[in-house]
């Protein structure tokens, strides 16, 4: 295997690889490109290609030369820009890219003992943080008072976007002039290597404003997302600003879904650690109890090979933590403290990563140490004001702590900008357990409705549902819902559910729902 750029090049399967995805190639070209590579410590003359991928047939140079751009646009090079294949004027042709014959996974198996050597792995994983285009977006207003407004809203979207930490985003410096070619989606893919692009268009009326947006992957040329948004203002940065959030707030989390599925389509045997930590967040993200062993022990080889890579230990802690919460990872003291000690690691790599400190404020509430989750979770709002799983830790650790009032605004935030997000879901059930606590009892039935309506919400909404009911004077629905939680988790009962509040330290929160468990004639025992 050769590794290069976002490149893996397969010799026994003659196969070029890009980004985790098969990249058609000509045959000749990739002839072309392994010589080049075998030799690149020098350049290789034109007559020397020529008897290599052509042997003893006459071609003119104009056939090398089209073999060359072939390349060239296989592994995202250009003639112009020349990072991979260089041409050497009077002698011929040069790669210069950086290559390295080291797999970052040397099989199948995720748990497996041996890794490749941290440098490769860590230069690998830096390499495959995918790149996003924001093109400028596209003033439709007749009057031209109004260019600036769609200047305005590309750069809010720029530097919203940038703030989610796992993300490259380019500068609109590096994409001016290109939104009026017919070819800008293969130019930011061929010749910046962006994977996505955003892109829309602004009209103003009056004080009326219609916004479109869309996100595109680059590679096959694919719209993944497009929306519009009309609004009436008064105060045009005002509505800007909301939108702004909304576009970020959706793109993120659509982002993260075409990763993880790229990664998934990914030939097992090549995973290298970008690939590895995707699938362990895929698996995450199934919301299972198999997914989420899966997803532990995905994560927890990344640590392995590669203990400079942040973002393995941050999401590995957080696995294991909703592992405690809702499935059979047991709360031991030194399991909580070493995932804050994850969590730590990820923040001492980045501590202006919003979702790390969110994840560190994830630990902190398993470990009852509301403040400290507090805290982390206000400053992952400085960092970013769109991410909508900071509203809810937020959220979270104000409730623990009796402020219900100030939970629950933060909790409708939450859900407000987590539309797209994959755990809109556990946003709208920890919302209905702080209004649970307030005794808000009919609105946090509505919440767990909304909740059980998301494909792969959890037992804990239906719990939640249940409680709620009981307090609510709904005795016999209730009593009817029993059947369906222990359904979605048959070892469910009230000592159970005792054991899974290990992170509620206020006596009267847990009295109440427990409750209302004995009430619903939840059993005491699985």
């Amino acid at each position: 295997m050769l590794y290069f750029g976002d490149c893996v090049l397969d010799r026994g399967r003659f196969e070029l690889r890009r980004a985790g995805e098969v990249v058609p190639i000509e045959p000749r070209a990739l002839r072309v490109l392994l010589h080049l590579i075998d030799h690149r410590d020098r350049a290789v003359p034109k007559e020397e290609l020529l008897d290599s991928v052509w042997g003893s047939r006459f071609v003119s140079e104009s056939a090398l030369s089209a073999q060359i751009k072939g390349a060239r646009r296989a592994i995202g090079d250009t003639g112009r820009g020349q990072r991979m294949v260089k041409t050497v004027h009077g002698q011929g042709y040069m790669f210069v890219a950086p290559v390295s014959d080291e797999a970052a996974a040397q099989d199948t198996d995720p748990s497996a003992p041996e890794g490749p050597d941290h440098t490769t792995v860590a230069a690998s994983a830096a390499r495959d943080r995918p790149v996003v285009a924001v093109l400028p977006f596209t003033n439709l207003t007749p009057a031209t008072g109004h260019r600036h407004v769609a200047r305005g809203l590309t750069h809010d979207v720029i530097a919203a976007l940038s703030k989610h930490r796992w993300l490259r985003v380019l500068t609109a410096a590096a994409t001016a002039g290109l939104s009026d070619d017919p070819d800008v989606v293969q130019r930011l893919h061929d010749e910046l290597g962006a994977r996505y692009a955003v892109d829309g268009t602004i009209r103003l009326d009056g004080q009326r404003l219609r916004v479109t947006a869309s996100l595109t992957d680059t590679a096959a040329g694919v719209c993944l997302w497009a929306d519009r948004f009309d609004r009436e203002f008064k105060d045009l940065f005002d509505v800007l600003d909301e939108l702004t959030d909304m576009i970020v707030a959706t793109v993120e989390p659509e982002l993260g879904y075409a990763e993880r599925g790229r990664s998934s389509r990914t030939p097992r045997p090549d995973l290298r650690t970008w690939d590895l930590f995707h699938l362990g967040v895929d698996r995450f993200f199934r919301f299972t109890s198999e997914g989420n062993h899966q997803a532990q022990r995905m994560l927890h080889r990344c640590r392995e090979l590669d203990p400079d890579f942040p973002d393995a230990h941050a999401w590995w802690a957080y696995a294991v933590v909703l592992g405690m919460v809702y499935w059979d990872t047991d709360p031991k003291p030194d399991l909580l403290d070493n995932a804050l000690d994850a969590t730590r690691i990820a923040l001492r790599a980045d501590d202006q990563n919003a979702l790390f400190h969110v994840l560190y404020g994830r630990v902190q509430l398993a470990r009852r140490e509301y403040q400290a989750a507090l805290r982390a979770n206000a400053r992952a709002i400085e960092l970013n004001p769109t991410f909508a799983a900071a509203y809810c830790g937020l959220g979270d650790s104000l409730c623990y702590e009796g402020r219900y009032t100030e939970a629950i605004a933060r909790f409708e935030r939450s859900v407000a900008l987590g539309a797209h997000d994959p755990q809109l879901w556990a946003f709208l059930t920890y919302g209905a357990l702080a209004l649970l606590f307030a005794q808000r009892y009919e609105e946090a039935i509505d919440w767990t409705e909304q909740a059980a309506s998301i494909p792969n919400c959890q037992y804990w909404t239906t719990s939640h549902r249940l409680v709620a009911l009981a307090h609510a004077g709904h005795a016999r629905q209730a009593s009817a819902t029993v059947p369906a939680l222990l359904e979605q988790c048959p070892m469910f009962s009230i000592d159970y559910a005792e054991r899974k509040l290990f992170y509620l330290k206020r006596p009267e929160q847990r009295a109440l729902y427990l409750d209302g468990l004995h009430a619903a004639g939840v059993p005491e025992q699985s």
